[in-house]
């Protein structure tokens, strides 16, 4: 069948065939990064693409990955919102 990809279920399938690369699975790191990410530079191999890699496989309808991504939201907005209020309180002081 043209148009479709190929893969070692195909009966036609040869590991020796130089023109066709099988996809690694889906589970294996960096298979969900985004491709503005991708065309940055970024890959499951770097802090920051690890980071993002992560959070894009946390899937919102299992309780506990909401609750992992609420964790995230505190501890990387946590930081901000208490310095914009220290912010604000030093202008409002002075």
């Amino acid at each position: 069948m043209e148009g479709f990809p190929r893969d070692e279920f195909d009966e036609d399938f040869e590991l020796e065939d130089v023109t066709v690369e099988p996809a690694p699975p889906y589970w294996f790191p960096g298979g969900r990064m985004p491709d503005d990410a991708r065309r940055m530079g970024l890959t499951h191999h770097v802090p920051d693409g690890a980071l993002l890699d992560f959070a894009s496989h946390l899937d919102s309808s299992r309780p506990f990955h909401r609750a992992v991504a609420w964790v995230l939201l505190v501890v990387f907005g946590g930081p901000v919102v208490i310095y914009v209020v220290q912010l604000v309180h030093d202008v409002v002081a002075h």
